[in-house]
């Protein structure tokens, strides 16, 4: 029997696209900094000449989708993390949004075969969303040890 895992030890040759959605920015901002903390922590070159981490923004997590869509066709990368907060409100758009970007996400990764780290933040209050950012947990590096395994999972499946 053959056991198949991705690690966090050899990321030296991996490379990685980051999606951050702007709206809300007080959060993905914190997420964005989790994240290539992380990255750094584990050997992701985050350097300005990096040729193995890119940053890109979007106006919101509605369009995270098309632009993960478009990295990972390009075929340079890994792994694409992105990153974003949708806050409920008092209108349905909350759900609207929150359930376009999921699926949009999960989409991309089926159709590219590029993992995408879904790394956006849906919560009730601001409250929460910012105990999620780095209150309590900055989940954004969670989200880069789930891209730093998935791209050394993705790369052992070869």
């Amino acid at each position: 029997m053959a056991t198949i895992e991705g690690t966090f030890k050899d990321s030296s040759d991996l490379r990685i696209a980051i999606v951050v959605a702007r709206f809300n920015d007080l959060i993905s901002n914190k997420l964005l900094s989790g994240c290539i903390d992380c990255l750094s922590r584990h050997g992701i070159d985050i350097s300005e000449t990096s040729d193995q981490l890119d940053v890109t923004w979007v106006p919101g997590a509605f369009e995270l989708p098309i632009i993960s869509q478009a990295l990972a066709r390009k075929g340079q990368y890994e792994v694409v993390i992105t990153l974003g907060a949708v806050i409920r409100g008092d209108t349905p758009h909350f759900d609207v949004v929150a359930s376009e970007a999921s699926k949009g996400i999960a989409a991309v990764s089926r159709e590219t075969g590029v993992p995408i780290i879904f790394g956006v933040l849906t919560t009730d209050t601001m409250q929460q969303a910012l105990e999620r950012a780095g209150i309590k947990n900055n989940l954004g590096w969670n989200y880069a040890l789930q891209a730093l395994e998935m791209g050394s999972l993705m790369k052992a499946l070869k």
